[in-house]
């Protein structure tokens, strides 16, 4: 009986074994995805693509995940072409999230290469159309990688000739949300971020938050906006059609600095200490750039005095200031013993140098706090 008990242990073990080797065995075998991959971002009807700002982000491209069914990677690669059939193509940049930024300067690359230009002197246009389309591949690509490709997009852009390159477009980004002066209302005068002088794609604001929660738009509208996703990272919202992200939360009110990097989605929030810092009765605009001059004893011209607010101390704001080509500086108290200046236009950290603008309309935000400033121009409605 024992020689039996033992056999047929041996017998179901070897049985076991033999399962598991099955279970071990298992292939999945990757399969298209019948929804296929198409962009899902709304386009401009033309791209202005001015020479002075190559690193600013011209349009981020949105597209839908892939499922090919099985436990693989999956990398997504942005093409550009002259060519509709892309029979030649710039990969713009690989990820295995589900939307990538172009440049300014990487769509001037691909106009550039379909024989536009910005010389008013030479025959050659500057205004045309260049092609997106966006790969998706299981694995490294390599071999008979499954893949699948969007339709191709098309794209017009614009090479603004040379006199006409007069103002730069660069992309805002505003505070929204409870923990905001401005609430959960996009065009409530909203405080912005203050853009980076050397980078135009790095955003940073230290100041005071409620307890609550926030997020990132571009302009008066909720979508484009920036939100985070179920695990923290940030995230674009192209359109007000496409999924609403969640908002970054503060936990405590108080002081702190947020910094935004479009460049690779990424944020930080770090509490700071402010209570060194200075605060003051009355800021003003002054120089040769604005419509007061430079005040001195024969000229009591008073400044071009600047709103604080009521939520931070520390932020200043002007609504549609006009200013000429010519130098400008901030100044405390009507008086010279504190003034802040700058190397940088339209937006920078405070030096001890002149700001030099540029002729334009501007609304403009100043924080004594960060010693940083930025002008966003203003354009005229057409009539």
């Amino acid at each position: 009986m024992k020689k039996f008990s033992i056999l047929l242990l041996a017998f179901v073990a070897l049985l076991s074994f033999s399962a598991c080797t099955q279970d071990d065995d298992i292939v999945f075998v990757a399969q298209p995805d019948p929804e296929g991959i198409q962009f899902s971002n709304s386009f401009q009807s033309t791209y202005v693509l001015p020479a002075g700002n190559p690193d600013n982000l011209a349009e981020r491209f949105v597209w839908n995940d892939v499922d090919f069914d099985a436990p693989t990677t999956i990398t997504y690669e942005l093409q550009g072409s002259t060519d509709q059939a892309f029979g030649d193509f710039m990969v713009i940049g690989s990820t295995d999230s589900n939307n990538l930024g172009v440049t300014i300067g990487q769509m001037r690359e691909l106009a550039e290469d379909a024989g536009l230009d910005n010389d008013p002197e030479t025959e050659m246009p500057n205004v045309g159309t260049v092609y997106f389309k966006v790969r998706a591949f299981a694995g490294d690509g390599e071999g008979n990688a499954l893949e699948e490709f969007s339709e191709p997009v098309s794209i017009n852009v614009e090479l603004p000739e040379a006199e006409e390159e007069e103002v730069e477009t660069k992309t805002e980004l505003y505070l929204v949300g409870d923990g905001t002066e401005a609430g959960w209302n996009p065009d409530n005068n909203n405080t912005p971020m203050f853009r980076d002088p050397e980078n135009d794609n790095l955003y940073s604001f230290s100041g005071y938050f409620e307890a609550g929660a926030v997020k990132f738009v571009e302009g008066t509208e909720w979508a484009p906006q920036y939100g985070v996703d179920e695990n923290n990272n940030l995230v674009y919202r192209a359109t007000e059609e496409d999924p609403d992200p969640s908002a970054i939360a503060i936990e405590t009110a108080g002081y702190y600095t947020i910094e935004v990097n479009l460049d690779d989605l990424t944020y930080t929030v770090t509490e700071i200490d402010e209570t060194s810092a200075e605060t003051y009765d009355v800021i003003g605009i002054v120089g040769d750039g604005t419509t007061v001059g430079w005040p001195n004893d024969n000229n009591q011209t008073p400044d071009i005095e600047m709103t604080q607010s009521e939520f931070d101390p520390h932020v200043w704001y002007a609504e549609d200031v006009v200013l000429s080509d010519g130098p400008f500086k901030f100044r405390a108290n009507f008086a010279w013993d504190v003034n802040w200046g700058g190397a940088t236009f339209p937006s920078g950290d405070t030096t001890g140098d002149d700001i030099q603008a540029a002729a334009g309309t501007y609304n403009i935000w100043f924080n004594t706090l960060s010693e940083t400033y930025i002008l966003i121009p203003q354009v005229e409605d057409e009539e």
